[in-house]
């Protein structure tokens, strides 16, 4: 059992001579160190060590260890006595400190809650844990790319040479690298895994099997050190009020130890990190605000020798200056064999488990999405479902259905779980559908303003009811949660940023069915006369593919494909009981259909012609698709007579074979200008372009140029 604060104190004192302790009595006077309180010296007078005890105890209250030892370290030169006793001191309190802070690590991080925290039924990390796929290399360059996209894109990267990182060695320097990493600062998009690896890897140092140089870790979030920007600390103040262990043991000095700090979710951060104009800081028992502290701290001024882990998605990668990083890395997620591993590892059933993973290879859009680990637990979820519940029937196959099923199995948590009800009774009920329409009311405002976290300022702002919030919170864990920390304010979120899309859709789609208006447009028009209703369903439809075209970076895609694809008559019925009137007909749907392939027709960027291909899915629609795969079949494929929409196919099916993306052969389809042009994403993703015209009759014109310039990786080889 750990001895009390004034036992150890008069255990120090006792192993000090006479004049050491007048020498301790006058720092206690004239400099006890940091911001704390001088001792009188009538208080002082004569006092013999349990007097001491007795003042400094009423004086420093819990901070009687630290004053002693910051006293000490300034003895140590003239005294051996005070030598050996900050050394018996620094050797016992800091074992003593490590076993109790590495075991508060190990049950704070053990378990994790995938989506939902089930009491009684923890899952433990390491029983889970799926190696993710880690790349080094890249810059802090801002990528505001839609992350759906940027998933897209990595997943049919071609297999180029990279170097890829594992956790435990985040720190270590490549080799022919001579200066040692300090700040690495690791991208990813919303549910890749950047939380779970950074908890992995505290977990695994504080269980003794990596990285035991290391003496702390200090895993931050900035969500928590958000709620302290009015508030000031100094950095050894703020490390003792998130780890406690640390101030009790007397520590007020880090710089003599080997530390880690974590600081997880950049994109998160509400403080003012202004690199330009900041204060210079050095001292790290200086109180300042946890802004400046942040900030010196990345420069490298405050506590130069210890190492810093900064997470982020990648739109708020450019917050931090590259002269204060050391490593950029990417979280890529599972890669192939690692979403069959989690699939496994979920599914004890061999058999079960293949169907899945089988059932998840058909759908191109399943399988990109299962990149995305928190994708996978959602697919899981889903599919579990569906298994035990259907015997066997047909699996969800498009993400629009997928997203209505998960809507579904959380509505029956519900009324199960927290209504008492039956497994048969309907599961929508009048409190749950109301409970939809907030969390689809915020998903939609918020997603308006590209916010994926919010606070209860954001929900206040919009007149949204705290403690209703809360008990959202409480029922749809699944879909939407709260988060409080020890040193937090709540903080509400969806679990990913594919489930609010899919809710802002809902919203959206909803309040055109009930009301007529259009939450896309500025104007707002409710003439909804059964004259006039399948016309304004079909502007409805079209105005959302317009302005998801128009939309920067592909910010609208997948809100577009759950648009789309809630309007189809077989996911009416899917979420039956959650809407009182029915949605558009398939005349509706075939000119909403024919008008995306009239779009595919204009000169649409190729990654706009792709997300409309994955539209044409969400809608059923496969024709154009189907059509080219037809004809490259029968070998009856001619580039001379392909419109631009059957081009667009022909680049989405490319695209989406991993072994067309290794070889590209331009001649297998039309050694011309024209094609090498309509089939340039095609030549960027390859690894080798085959792309010989041998008889253009005209150079390519200054923009085709440019075009092809930036079609070409220095990576690809372009013969």
């Amino acid at each position: 059992m750990e001895k009390a604060l004034p036992v150890q104190l008069l255990e120090m004192l006792k192993k000090l001579g006479e004049e050491e302790l007048k020498l301790f009595h006058f720092y206690l006077q004239y400099e006890p160190g940091g911001d704390f309180t001088k001792i009188y010296k009538s208080l002082l007078e004569n006092a013999d060590r349990l007097k001491t005890v007795e003042v400094m105890v009423q004086a420093y209250s819990d901070h009687v260890i630290e004053v002693a030892r910051s006293i000490l370290k300034k003895m140590n030169a003239e005294s051996p006595s005070a030598q050996e006793v900050s050394s018996c001191l620094s050797e016992e309190a800091l074992q003593c400190c490590r076993l109790k802070f590495k075991s508060n690590l190990v049950e704070q991080f053990q378990c994790v809650f995938e989506g939902i925290a089930k009491a009684g039924n923890p899952t433990f990390l390491n029983e889970i844990y799926t190696e993710l796929y880690i790349t080094e290399g890249g810059t802090a360059e801002v990528n505001d790319e839609h992350e759906v996209r940027q998933i897209e894109t990595a997943s049919r990267k071609p297999d180029r040479p990279e170097t890829t990182i594992r956790q435990e060695d985040i720190f270590k320097a490549s080799s022919g690298r001579n200066k040692p990493i300090r700040t690495v600062l690791t991208k990813g998009v919303a549910g890749i895994g950047k939380t779970v690896l950074t908890q992995k890897y505290t977990l695994d140092w504080a269980e003794d099997k990596a990285n035991q140089d290391i003496q702390f870790i200090f895993p931050f979030t900035f969500r928590e050190l958000n709620v302290l920007k009015e508030e000031k600390f100094s950095l050894v103040e703020l490390v003792h009020h998130f780890f406690t262990e640390t101030k009790e043991a007397g520590i007020c000095s880090f710089e003599d130890f080997q530390v880690v700090f974590i600081f997880d979710g950049l994109d998160e951060c509400r403080l003012p990190l202004y690199f330009h104009k900041t204060t210079i800081l050095t001292d790290p028992r200086k109180s300042s605000s946890v802004d400046v502290l942040l900030i010196n701290l990345i420069r490298g001024k405050l506590l130069p020798s210890a190492h810093l882990w900064i997470t982020t998605r990648p739109a708020a990668a450019n917050q931090i200056p590259p002269q204060c990083v050391g490593r950029v890395t990417e979280v890529r997620g599972f890669i192939d064999p690692q979403k069959e591993e989690y699939f496994r590892k979920r599914f004890r059933d061999e058999e079960q488990a293949s169907r899945i993973i089988s059932h998840i290879k058909t759908s191109r859009s399943l399988h990109i999405m299962c990149h995305i680990p928190v994708f996978c637990w959602i697919t899981a979820t889903i599919l579990e479902n569906v298994l035990e519940t259907k015997e066997g029937g047909q699996l969800p196959k498009t993400l629009t259905e997928m997203y209505i099923h998960f809507l579904v199995v959380q509505a029956k948590v519900k009324k199960v779980k927290y209504d008492g009800g039956a497994e048969t009774d309907p599961h929508w009920s009048p409190e749950s559908r109301k409970m939809i329409e907030f969390l689809g009311k915020l998903a939609f405002d918020q997603l308006q303003k590209g916010n994926l976290i919010f606070y209860e300022s954001d929900l206040t702002e919009c007149g949204i009811d705290i403690r209703a919030a809360s008990v959202y919170s409480g029922v749809f864990t699944q879909i939407f949660k709260e988060e409080r920390g020890l040193y937090q304010d709540k903080v509400f979120c969806f679990i990913h940023l594919s489930v609010q899309e899919f809710l802002a859709a809902l919203h959206v789609h909803l309040t055109f069915i009930n009301s007529g208006l259009n939450l896309l447009e500025e104007q707002q028009t409710t003439s909804l006369k059964s004259e006039m209703k399948e016309y304004s369903e079909n502007l409805f439809y079209q105005s959302a593919v317009n302005k998801a075209l128009q939309s920067p970076n592909g910010h609208l895609d997948l809100f577009l494909r759950f648009l789309l694809g809630l309007s189809l008559q077989t996911s009416q019925t899917l979420r039956r009981g959650l809407l009182t009137q029915t949605g558009s007909n398939s005349q509706t749907n075939k000119k909403t259909v024919q008008y995306i392939k009239e779009k595919l027709s204009e000169n649409l960027s190729a990654e706009n012609s792709i997300n409309m291909f994955h539209c044409l899915n969400e809608l059923n629609d496969c024709s154009l698709v189907a059509e080219i795969q037809q004809r490259m079949s029968t070998g009856l494929l001619s580039a001379n007579y392909l419109s631009p929409a059957q081009w667009s196919a022909l680049v989405f099916i490319l695209l989406s074979s991993e072994k067309d993306l290794d070889v590209f052969d331009l001649k297998k389809y039309s050694a011309s200008e024209e094609a090498l042009l309509r089939l340039l994403p095609v030549v960027k993703a390859s690894n080798k372009a085959l792309c010989f015209v041998p008889e253009m009759e005209c150079p390519l014109k200054t923009e085709d140029t440019e075009s092809l310039r930036h079609a070409i990786d220095p990576s690809c080889a372009f013969i």
